[in-house]
């Protein structure tokens, strides 16, 4: 493999890293993770948010 392509794979390799621990931390905190929230969605009873903890 070249130079380039490894250092193309390092940065996909850490967005995809950056990506899962926001979802990760957003879960944590009870967020969806659609980022639309809970009003009209149509899994909001499954989905497991804390605004549906609420209701």
């Amino acid at each position: 493999m070249s130079p380039g392509t490894i250092v193309v794979l390092l940065i996909l390799a850490a967005i995809i890293a950056v990506i899962i621990i926001f979802m990760i931390r957003n879960r944590k905190k009870g967020k969806p993770s659609c980022g639309c929230g809970c009003a009209g969605c149509a899994k909001a009873s499954p989905c497991g948010c804390k605004d549906n903890k609420k209701k």
